[in-house]
């Protein structure tokens, strides 16, 4: 999990102020915002698609997580816990934005306290570590609360070009910080999953901005693609089945590679703001 973080100009006042300097007398006001606005409207209403589905699909994930868990099925509850969340870990750029509901949501043990620990990772010490579903059928009812919360809340975000470009530098920020270390499923040990799941959510606001970063750098974004292929192949090294394989399965030299790869895209990724320059 990551801090909250703070939402940038909206593109309503981005394509206004550009407008604002480019326009001519011969040009209205109007015709200009419309010009500037075109290549982002529709990326910012491409990934406000991208990221509702995802947090449609973790609604849907949590809610049959949540059930196993109060049903007593722990072996089911385990299998489900880090797909479901995979969900949620692509999101966070938007997910985020909701700084009381993602603590409740996503917090480890020590981001809160221990008093107001819940959601998630509360259930996986249980389930993992513990051994038992036993006792956490209550955290497994709010959890549902806080994500049904946070889906409706989602409507509401402010999507920006912003908001894109720093949130993928974040995602990959979170993956070196974190994941990489292995303590954000330290009982489960489904470090992978989360980490793969940040790099694809970075990679599709990459994938949505690169036209415009095209035309403003093509070389930083060949080599931006080269980094998420290298990336990638890393990950897909380490798949088991339709998952990964455990955190702790990894050797040193595997975890200092993927830390290498990972660095290694998030230093050009971190430019990609050009395309809000041009």
């Amino acid at each position: 999990m990551t801090h909250k973080k703070t939402l940038a100009i909206s593109l309503l006042s981005l394509t206004a102020l550009l407008a604002a300097c480019n326009e001519q007398p011969t040009k209205t006001a109007s015709s200009a915002t419309k010009t500037e606005a075109d290549p982002f409207e529709q990326v910012v209403a491409d990934y406000r698609t991208y990221a509702i589905a995802e947090l449609d699909q973790f609604t849907e994930k949590t809610e049959a997580f949540t059930t196993a868990v109060k049903d007593g099925d722990l072996e089911q509850a385990k299998a489900l816990y880090a797909p479901a969340r995979m969900h949620y870990e692509r999101a966070e750029p938007i997910a985020e934005v909701f700084g009381d509901l993602d603590p409740k949501i996503d917090a480890r043990e020590g981001d809160v306290k221990a008093s107001e620990w819940g959601g998630y990772h509360r259930i996986e010490q249980g389930n993992f570590e513990k051994g038992t579903t036993k006792g956490y059928e209550a955290y497994a009812d709010q959890l549902m609360k806080d994500v049904h919360l946070l889906r409706a809340k989602v409507e509401t975000v402010e999507v920006t070009p912003e908001l894109l470009v720093t949130g993928a530098t974040d995602l990959l920020n979170e993956v070196s910080t974190s994941k990489v270390t292995g303590e954000e499923d330290r009982y489960s040990h489904t470090d992978l999953y989360d980490f793969a799941a940040n790099v694809q959510g970075a990679e599709k606001i990459y994938q949505l901005l690169n036209p415009s970063l095209t035309k403003q750098d093509e070389a930083l974004s060949e080599e931006i693609a080269a980094r998420f292929k290298d990336v990638n192949a890393l990950l897909e090294a380490k798949k088991k089945g339709d998952g990964y394989v455990l955190y702790t399965e990894l050797s040193k030299a595997d975890v200092k590679q993927l830390s290498q790869a990972i660095n290694e895209l998030a230093e050009p990724l971190s430019k990609m703001g050009i395309v809000l320059e041009g």
